[in-house]
C-alpha cells in the first residue's frame, strides 16, 4: 500500500495528520504523550546543545516530546514556536542556534520529519506522499508572489523531511471536505478557518450531487484570507497585561536625560515567532544596560528573567488559559508565575474585545468581501462552518451570528477537521485532479 491518502495540517500553533481509507473512513493520527494520546501536535521545536566525546552537536525535540523535554531541563535550550509565520519573510533565511546558522526550512523540517515518522509508525505503507494545507494568505504575505514564495519554502521543508510527493490545498477547502463528508444534501457554505496565524474564508457549493457530477471550478465561488488570527489576539493580551509589568511604558535616565525604555523589545515579545529570537548576546547586553538606568529596574529584571529563561511556552499557556476563560465568562484573571516573574491581572471580556477591535473589523471586512465578490447575499448561504480555536471567541462568533443567524452556524473539531478533510482530498485526488487545488 504505497499511495496512502494522507492529509497534513501543518499549523502555526498545532498540527495534525489523517489517513483516508478506500471506503471513505478517516483515521486521525494519535500522538503519544506522558499522559493520554492527543490528536493535536504542537508545532514547536526545542533545541539543546549536547556534547559527545568532546564534540558539540545540536539535538532537537518537537511537539509533545519537545514540551516535556523543555519543562524537564534545568538549563533551558532554545524553544521556538510559530515557525510557519516566518515563511513569507524574505529577510529571515536562517537564524543563529548555539553559534550556528540554521536555515528556516531545516528548523521546520525537524517538526515535519517527526510528524512523518510517527505516521509511518502507526499507518501501513510508505509515508512519502501527502496533501498539505496552506492558508489563503500566509502571515506577512502582501502579494501573490509572497504567497508563492512561502509555499515554495514549505514545500522545500517537506522534501527535507522525507515527503517525496507533495501537493497543496487551501486549508478552508480541507475544512469543507470534512464538513461535506457529513452531508446528505447539497448546500452553499461559507467556511471560516481560524488558525494561529491566519484567518481564511471560502464560499463554495458542496454535497452529494457535487461529488457525483465531479467538482468544477464554478463550485468554488470565492476565497479571502487574512494574515491574522489567534496570535494577533494573543499579542493584545501580552501588550496590555504582560508588557507593562515588564517595564513597557516606563522610563530610564541616560546622560542626564529621562527617556522611555526601548519599545521594540516589547513588540517582539508580542509575537510568538519572534520571542525566542530575543535570547541573543546583543539583546541581553542591551537589557542589562537598560536595567542599570531604569527608573523601575525590578520590571526590567523580570523581563530579563523571562527572556533568559526562554519562558515563551509558559507565557503562551497563560495567555491561552485567559482567552478560554474569557470565552466562557465575562471576566477572568490572567496569571503568569515563575520564580522571578509573577504577573496577576484581572481582565473583562469587554476590555479584551476592545483590544482586538481592529482585528475583528478586519475579519468582518474579509467576510463581507468574499460575499460581495461572489455576488452572494448572506441570506443565500445555507450554512456557515467555523473551525479553529479562535472561532470560539464570542466576539468572533458574533460577526457570523449577526450576518447569518445563530441557527446557521455550525462548528467542527477545531484541531483536526482540516487534516481530516485534506485526507479525503488526497483520496479523491487519486481518481481526479480537483479544479480548485491550491497546488
Amino acid at each position: 500500500m504505497n499511495n496512502l491518502a494522507l492529509g497534513l495540517d501543518f499549523g502555526t500553533t498545532n498540527s495534525s495528520i489523517a489517513l483516508a481509507h478506500p471506503n471513505g473512513s478517516v483515521q486521525v493520527l494519535q500522538f503519544p504523550t506522558s499522559g493520554a494520546p492527543t490528536a493535536s501536535y504542537r508545532s514547536l521545536l526545542y533545541l539543546e546543545r549536547v556534547s559527545n566525546a568532546g564534540r558539540a552537536s545540536i539535538k532537537s525535540w518537537t511537539g509533545p516530546a519537545g514540551i516535556e523535554r523543555y519543562l524537564e531541563a534545568e538549563e533551558k535550550g532554545r524553544l521556538i514556536q510559530s515557525l510557519k509565520s516566518f515563511l513569507a519573510s524574505r529577510s529571515l533565511r536562517s537564524t543563529e542556534v548555539f553559534g550556528r546558522q540554521v536555515a528556516l526550512e531545516d528548523l521546520i523540517a525537524n517538526i515535519l520529519r517527526d510528524l512523518r515518522v510517527e505516521a509511518q509508525r502507526q499507518f501501513p505503507g510508505e509515508i512519502t506522499r501527502v496533501v498539505v494545507g496552506r492558508p489563503v494568505r500566509f502571515v506577512g504575505a502582501e502579494s501573490d508572489d509572497d504567497d508563492a514564495y512561502a509555499q515554495a519554502r514549505l514545500a522545500d521543508a517537506l522534501r527535507r523531511a522525507g515527503f517525496d510527493s507533495v501537493s497543496f490545498e487551501l486549508e478552508p477547502i480541507g475544512a469543507a471536505f470534512y464538513y461535506e463528508s457529513r452531508l446528505d444534501r447539497d448546500e452553499l457554505i461559507l467556511i471560516g478557518d481560524f488558525g494561529g496565524g491566519t484567518s481564511d474564508f471560502s464560499l463554495l457549493r458542496v454535497g452529494p450531487s457535487i461529488r457525483e457530477k465531479g467538482r468544477r471550478p464554478e463550485d468554488l465561488l470565492g476565497n479571502e484570507g487574512l494574515g491574522l488570527a489567534g496570535d494577533a489576539f494573543d499579542a493584545k493580551i501580552v501588550r496590555h497585561l504582560v508588557s507593562p509589568a515588564l517595564g513597557y511604558g516606563t522610563m530610564l535616565k541616560s546622560s542626564g536625560k529621562t527617556l522611555p525604555v526601548p519599545s521594540w523589545v516589547y513588540r517582539k515579545l508580542e509575537r510568538w515567532h519572534h520571542l525566542s529570537l530575543l535570547k541573543s548576546n546583543d539583546t541581553m547586553n542591551m537589557l542589562e544596560s537598560v536595567r542599570a538606568q531604569a527608573l523601575a529596574p525590578e520590571r526590567i529584571e523580570a523581563l530579563i528573567a523571562l527572556v533568559r529563561g526562554d519562558l515563551g511556552y509558559q507565557l503562551h499557556s497563560a495567555v491561552q488559559q485567559v482567552k478560554v476563560k474569557l470565552s466562557e465568562n465575562e471576566c477572568a484573571t490572567f496569571h503568569f508565575k515563575d520564580p522571578e516573574v509573577d504577573i496577576e491581572e484581572r481582565v473583562t471580556r469587554s476590555q479584551f474585545e476592545g483590544w482586538i477591535s481592529d482585528e475583528l473589523h478586519a475579519i468582518e471586512k474579509s467576510v463581507d468581501r468574499v460575499l460581495k465578490r461572489a455576488g452572494v447575499s448572506a441570506a443565500q448561504v445555507d450554512r456557515v462552518f467555523l473551525t479553529g480555536g479562535s472561532s470560539f471567541v464570542p466576539a468572533v462568533r458574533r460577526i457570523f451570528d449577526v450576518r447569518f443567524g445563530h441557527e446557521r452556524i455550525t462548528t467542527g473539531d477545531e484541531f483536526t477537521s482540516v487534516a481530516h478533510g485534506l485526507a479525503l482530498r488526497a483520496l479523491s485526488q487519486a481518481a481526479t485532479k480537483l479544479p480548485y487545488s491550491g497546488s
